[in-house]
């Protein structure tokens, strides 16, 4: 009853807003869903891929974001080119979760967070929201510090990074201004902003003396011959940078963006044919850029010590040189020393550069954090909520604690913030993958195009894998940065038990969709199926009759 009072009255009455409970609402799409066009059946058209061109490439910019640029640095500097093989395949299963997460939104016409809120019951359902929203304020954290750095950086300094910090706010209700004039030029100025991360990543890349041999090595073989320690912690940092939790239900929502008859199998087939082209290409572009940061700090960085960087420093009149102590030290790489060293070593231009793709990373990730923020908070409550607001809200609570160290702290205490954001999100994946692979394996939701046998296999053994290493890199993380104290021991065990109870509870669901015999026979999941697909049945049904009325 508590809950029901939660959902029902409290929220709608704390966000100011009145709830639509008549239909889902979509504040994004509303009124400007693209036409695909009708060529000739059976045969591939350039066109019709043009037409489903977008919601891969909005998505794709979660794979660019600040976390993302600093792990592929930190990977080139400790291992070189050794680890491209890790960023590959995880970009390749990346693929897959978003193929799955695209098919879940083109067949039902609904996003995860919409579906979630319909089949959850209530109290799960709340829980697994604010876990999403963490993973989501973790993320614009991260964009934030990313912004301020990059300001700070091509200001020489003249911009603190404070001033930084609070211009991101500014910058991005002014961006958020782009959709007014509709959903084709949004979609354009984040292409644009990806063509700014090709051009300004793609320029260092050519500067620096690679070597083509070991790039492709590094891709190829799954090994890491003569690595040091760290080289196996930063593999699991490029796993947890690049599979994004909050993604899962970004690239849901924005499939629905295009006019498809999701009653009609046909058509229904065709979006998933071109949304998983227009996804793999997308991807592939960022496997690129992520590609060049790796193999330009593994070129240039990798084995320099901090008395060889601040000469390369002075030599060029940089004036970041006071970062670097006269020792025979190893330099300890992020994305703000990342930029000075390749200014130290080629000149202001490669700094100023660095700077310009870090900020075009940062702005393309806060725009779209934004929309999922939204997508979700619509998606689990089934409001609407002003956009301004939502900003507002998310942007407040990720920009308050970076302030702070942005105002009494020096500028490494802000980069080491992401090593934390970093081990928080890895702990949000779970809420993310297993309702995905819950709903996309679910006969009564997805009916003929649920997940096949070979699929959920492969897909659950992937999720049981991604969970794992993530779980380490948190483990390692507790391990090595949090105090030993007995009463902090005790909130994190106390906090692990309710975590795991809540991963045990939505893995129930899980092995309800998949429609295992021998758990069929038990009365407790016959109850629960029986549920489940009453609860769709009932959803798609009134889904049939809206669409229907909206014909006549």
């Amino acid at each position: 009853n508590y809950f029901d009072k939660m959902e029902e009255e409290i929220v709608p009455i704390i966000l100011n807003e009145e709830r639509d409970t008549s239909e889902t609402r979509d504040t994004y799409f509303s009124g400007q869903k693209i036409e695909i066009p009708t060529v000739s059946s059976g045969k591939f058209s350039f066109r019709k891929l043009w037409a489903f061109t977008g919601p891969g490439f909005l998505m794709s910019i979660a794979y660019l974001d600040p976390g993302n640029i600093e792990s592929d640095l930190q990977s080139g500097a400790v291992a070189q080119y050794k680890l491209l093989w890790v960023l590959m395949w995880s970009t390749v299963i990346g693929l897959g979760l978003q193929r799955l997460s695209a098919r879940l939104g083109v067949v039902t016409g609904l996003n995860l967070a919409e579906i979630c809120h319909k089949q959850y019951p209530k109290f799960p359902r709340i829980l697994l929201w604010l876990m999403v929203e963490i993973a989501i304020i973790g993320s614009d954290m991260q964009e934030v510090i990313g912004t301020a750095i990059a300001f700070y950086l091509i200001s020489d300094k003249k911009i603190p990074l404070w001033a930084g910090v609070l211009i991101t706010i500014l910058d991005t209700f002014t961006f958020l201004l782009l959709d007014k004039f509709g959903l084709r030029k949004l979609e354009a100025f984040f292409g644009l902003l990806i063509s700014v991360m090709v051009v300004t990543f793609g320029y260092e890349f050519f500067t620096v003396d690679f070597s083509v041999l070991d790039m492709l090595r590094g891709i190829v073989i799954p090994y890491c011959s003569n690595c040091s320690p760290g080289a196996l912690l930063q593999a699991v940092g490029i796993i947890g940078a690049v599979i994004m939790p909050h993604n899962l239900y970004l690239h849901s929502a924005l499939v629905k963006s295009r006019d498809i008859d999701v009653s009609k199998p046909n058509e229904v087939k065709e979006a998933n044919f071109y949304y998983f082209i227009e996804s793999a290409i997308a991807l592939f572009i960022s496997f690129l850029i992520n590609m060049s940061v790796v193999s330009v700090f593994a070129a240039s960085i990798f084995g320099v010590t901090n008395s060889q960087a601040l000469e390369n420093c002075i030599k060029h009149n940089i004036s970041h040189a006071d970062i670097f102590l006269n020792n025979t030290g190893l330099v300890n790489t992020d994305i703000y020393t990342g930029g000075v060293l390749l200014g130290c070593q080629f000149g202001p231009a490669a700094m100023y550069i660095w700077a310009l793709g870090i900020m075009a990373a940062g702005q393309s990730s806060t725009m779209t954090g934004t929309y999922v923020g939204q997508f979700v908070m619509e998606g689990f409550f089934n409001l609407r909520w002003k956009r301004w607001k939502r900003v507002f809200l998310t942007r407040t609570i990720a920009i308050l604690p970076t302030l702070f160290i942005a105002l009494y702290e020096n500028i490494s205490d802000l980069t080491e913030m992401n090593d934390l954001l970093n081990a928080l999100m890895s702990l949000q994946l779970p809420f993310a993958i297993i309702p995905t692979l819950t709903f996309s394996s679910s006969i009564a939701i997805m009916g003929e195009f649920r997940n096949s046998l070979f699929n959920r296999i492969f897909s659950s053994l992937v999720a049981v894998c991604l969970i794992t290493i993530n779980l380490y890199f948190v483990a390692y993380f507790v391990h090595t940065s949090i105090p030993s104290h007995w009463a902090i021991i005790l909130g994190i065990s106390a906090l692990g038990v309710i975590y795991v109870a809540f991963c045990l509870y939505l893995m129930v669901y899980l092995l309800m969709a998949f429609n295992i015999p021998a758990l069929q026979k038990t009365s407790y999941f016959t109850a629960l199926q029986s549920q489940w697909d009453k609860t769709a049945q009932n959803w798609k049904m009134s889904g049939v009759v809206q669409q229907e009325a909206e014909i006549d």
